[in-house]
């Protein structure tokens, strides 16, 4: 029975937002070009909300303080690596990502290796407390929509058709459902790691959200409204205490 909710939860966080975007590409696109970047103001919310008011404290139960955040630290130097090396990128409109769009292989692996990732972290919430697990499945939700909106229409640029976009981006959403079940197989035998992965899990969220989408907002090139960004923010951080 976890399993399938741990499951349910890992497709929650990746499909899900594939989905989602899904419904937004087929809007007009001056309609689009106005969500999405409302979307990304309240996934910096979500994301902040979900590393510092669950997954830290979580993490701090069941570890000293040095250890927690040794580990989030690792993992902001890790996402960092990744990023350097491209196989960890992040495109939330279509001027973002111009560097990216000389070659589809980069961005169907950029993006496994992130779903991969964030189906990971589900399943390790999740194997804590299925609560924590719905929280971080919307938090990854919330940055997974403007990202996967992002990579179609980098992918339909790059010259792929919409139906063969589509193919490319679900194939790489994929990657959510083999890290949730990699974490499954060895998050219930090994107990004593669950809490390393909350905190590595906190590092990857506070990185996207303030190495990425931060400083996005701040240079207004998607959304230069600075109220409509701290009320959305305001409004992700909320969703996280009110779960």
């Amino acid at each position: 029975m976890v399993w399938l909710a741990v499951l349910g939860l890992s497709v929650l966080g990746s499909v899900g937002g594939l989905a989602t975007a899904g419904l937004l590409v087929a809007l007009h696109k001056d309609v689009r070009t106005r969500v999405v970047p409302w979307l990304v103001s309240y996934a910096v919310g979500t994301l902040l909300g979900a590393a510092l008011l669950s997954l830290l404290p979580e993490a701090l139960l069941a570890l000293p303080p040095q250890r927690v955040l040794g580990t989030l630290l690792g993992g902001i130097l890790i996402f960092f690596t990744l990023e350097k090396l491209v196989l960890w990128r992040h495109c939330h409109d279509d001027h973002d990502c111009e560097v990216h769009r000389s070659t589809t292989a980069m961005v169907v692996i950029g993006d496994a290796v992130h779903t991969f990732v964030d189906g990971a972290v589900i399943a390790a919430a999740a194997l804590v407390s299925l609560p924590l697990g719905l929280m971080t499945a919307l938090a990854i939700t919330a940055h997974e929509i403007p990202q996967q909106a992002g990579d179609v229409a980098i992918l339909l640029s790059a010259g792929q058709s919409r139906g063969r976009a589509w193919v490319l981006t679900a194939v790489a959403a994929g990657g959510g459902v083999v890290g949730a079940l990699l974490m499954l197989a060895f998050g219930e035998y090994l107990p004593g790691i669950l809490p390393y992965a909350l905190s590595f899990a906190a590092g990857n969220f506070l990185y996207v959200a303030m190495s990425d989408l931060i400083p996005h907002l701040h240079r207004g090139g998607i959304d230069s409204n600075a109220v409509r960004q701290v009320i959305l923010i305001a409004l992700g951080i909320a969703t996280m205490v009110i779960l």
